[in-house]
């Protein structure tokens, strides 16, 4: 057969519109995407002896861990992670929710200063509204929280970024009445009027259910029933539940299958559970005989493991489990007993506090190396163009090839 010359541009037009459509999928990709892969970090700065934003945005890429959350919107942070493709929640601190709940031009006004003002140079894909509100201290709180995230979202929503941020809250243990055995779980009688108007909000914006979810603490107010082995992710018996015949062999998977177990009592069975925060304390108090260095890395690197296989629960098998892990550094200024200022997979210098295959920031000098993204965007070059380039250099190959 001959191949003619119309037919051969033909051809290469062909593979040019595939390349383009490919690149554009990419790009939409860029934007829309809030949580890449399954693993996560939270970023706590309760602290006078930690990096700065910038060292931290460059350890956290050599690290390459994506997915980040903070406790406030603090522009030195958002600024420090402008260009570096690090995906962003930014919380809302407890101390504004009934402002915000009363009053919703303030929350427009945040969302304009403290999110808007930073986009897209810094991916933030989440606000955080309030942080283990119900089940706490403070009734008042209760109250004004779904006021404060239904403000916090219409202020989005007006200003066209719902698509790209979602609002979610993190939850306690506390909000539970039970959750053993996970099948059991139900929400505490005096939270679920409160929690019920909620997650209806929730579903119907698309929001997930946000756990912070501690083995360790659950060891440590029961060491006497609770085989350290099933909590740090070792080869243990695990716990069979009766009711739905299934079996677990570690305690985290318990923990959200509890949660998952609540909101399906309460009418939720379909909503996602993302877990917030998880970590294990490498110091504590004589009390917490459990908070040791060799129990913090087993707990962190058999979680590591276990959230690089993407798979889901024993309730939900096809559910992937997403974590964020607490916490980048230890928090010196952090008040309560000692274990609450040791949950850091780093040192305040940067260097790692164990080793479950991440880098302190001494051995991540080759990054610097490169040039990054960061680097390139401050010359004005977004990510966007960046990939526009790579498809004309792509294109103008095509074209030559004919």
């Amino acid at each position: 057969m001959i191949f003619t010359m119309k037919s051969r541009r033909c051809h290469h037009h062909q593979l040019l519109f595939t390349f383009l459509l490919f690149f554009s999928q990419k790009i939409e990709l860029l934007t829309a995407e809030a949580f890449t892969g399954t693993y996560g970090i939270n970023y706590g700065r309760i602290a006078d002896n930690i990096p700065s934003p910038d060292e931290v945005a460059t350890l956290l890429r050599a690290a390459k861990i994506r997915n980040v959350r903070i406790y406030d919107a603090d522009h030195s942070v958002l600024e420090a992670f402008s260009g570096t493709g690090l995906q962003l929640v930014v919380g809302l601190p407890n101390g504004y929710l009934k402002d915000m709940s009363a009053n919703a031009s303030l929350a427009m006004s945040w969302v304009k200063e403290n999110v808007q003002a930073f986009l897209p140079k810094t991916s933030i894909c989440g606000i955080a509204v309030g942080n283990e509100v119900l089940g706490g201290g403070d009734n008042e709180l209760w109250e004004a929280l779904l006021g404060a995230v239904k403000n916090v979202y219409k202020a989005i929503n007006k200003l066209g970024l719902a698509d790209g941020v979602q609002i979610t809250t993190a939850h306690s243990q506390a909000v539970f009445a039970n959750s053993y055995p996970p099948s059991s779980c139900i929400f505490e009688e005096n939270v679920a009027q409160y929690m019920k108007p909620l997650l209806e909000f929730f579903s119907q914006i698309g929001s997930p259910f946000c756990l912070n979810a501690y083995p360790f603490l659950a060891y440590t107010y029961n060491p006497e029933n609770i085989d350290i082995n099933y909590a740090l992710f070792e080869k243990t018996n695990g716990i069979y539940d009766m009711k739905t015949d299934l079996h677990y062999d570690n305690m985290l998977d318990a923990q959200i299958d509890a949660a998952y177990a609540a909101l399906e009592d309460a009418g939720f069975k379909k909503m996602e559970v993302i877990v917030t925060e998880t970590g294990w304390a490498s110091r504590g108090d004589d009390n917490e005989a459990a908070a040791t260095v060799i129990n913090a890395r087993t707990y962190n690197y058999n979680l590591r493991k276990r959230l690089a296989k993407k798979k889901g629960t024993p309730l939900r098998p096809k559910m992937v489990v997403k974590a964020y892990i607490f916490a980048v550094f230890n928090e010196n200024l952090k008040p309560g007993p000692t274990s609450e200022r040791n949950f850091g997979l780093f040192k305040p210098d940067g260097n790692i506090s164990y080793d479950i295959g991440f880098h302190g920031l001494k051995s991540s000098s080759a990054d610097s190396s490169l040039l990054s993204l960061k680097a390139v965007q401050a010359q004005g070059l977004s990510k966007s163009y960046i990939l526009i380039l790579t498809i004309s250099a792509a294109a103008s190959f095509l074209f030559l090839k004919q």
